[in-house]
């Protein structure tokens, strides 16, 4: 019988008790997890693989966890990252999330609620390769848009976006169902594993993010429409 591969999950905390009790909880629930107690450490770390998901501390003695999660979404742009921090604040949680984390957990925390969290978002629609959603080709034949399950990318008329992780989810959501109004909370559920943990207004961030790297794809007409007090669709006559 082959043995079944554990995800590994990469801890980046310089706390060694904290450390030890995620990789405990995280090794009792059947994952296989990996510590690092510095930015450092962890790129030299991800310079021989990239791990299923990394648990990110924010306070580091060489750099700021949110500084590193944006190396990561530009390095790593599909690698998941669950915050785990002592800082508190509304803020710090909107940015957290708006720059590209998948979820955000405050200490002190509970192992359990952590592991769950993992799963969850290691539970995400799986990335198996499939046509294009269904999405209907353009009169003269060339997609719109094309979704690349296999490789979580979407491009836009032929020119692949470079999307954060979240930001696929969030699309790939539209792009399912051009024309149907999502709410934010409909977005959220679709985009992130814990949507109590967002807000509103960190949708409209990652919307305004979308719209950016659409321009920069090619777009000369927003493909993303606004409905105030309701959310947004994806328009279906371009």
């Amino acid at each position: 019988m082959p043995t079944a591969v554990c995800p590994t999950i990469l801890v980046v905390d310089d706390e060694r008790a904290i450390a030890d009790t995620v990789v405990y909880a995280l090794r009792t629930e059947g994952f296989s997890p990996e510590w690092c107690g510095t930015i450092s450490a962890a790129r030299d770390r991800l310079g021989k693989g990239t791990p299923a998901l990394m648990v990110l501390d924010v306070g580091l003695p060489d750099g700021n966890g949110f500084d590193f999660c944006r190396e990561l979404r530009r390095q790593h742009p599909q690698l998941p990252v669950i915050f785990l921090t002592a800082r508190n604040e509304l803020i710090d949680r909107v940015v957290g999330l708006e720059i590209g984390g998948d979820d955000y957990l405050t200490k002190p925390f509970s192992p359990r609620e952590l592991t769950a969290r993992v799963k969850a978002v290691l539970r995400r629609p799986s990335m198996v390769a499939s046509p294009a959603c269904g999405v209907e080709p353009r009169v003269d034949g060339s997609p719109t848009w094309t979704l690349d399950e296999g490789r979580c990318r979407i491009s836009y008329r032929g020119t692949a976006l470079d999307l954060t992780a979240t930001e696929f989810r969030l699309l790939r959501a539209l792009v399912a169902q051009p024309g149907r109004v999502f709410t934010r909370d409909q977005l959220m559920e679709a985009a992130w594993s814990d949507p109590g943990a967002s807000v509103d207004r960190t949708v409209d961030a990652h919307v305004k993010t979308l719209r950016a790297k659409l321009r920069a794809g090619g777009a000369t007409e927003d493909p993303i429409q606004t409905h105030r007090g309701l959310g947004y669709s994806l328009r279906e006559d371009l």
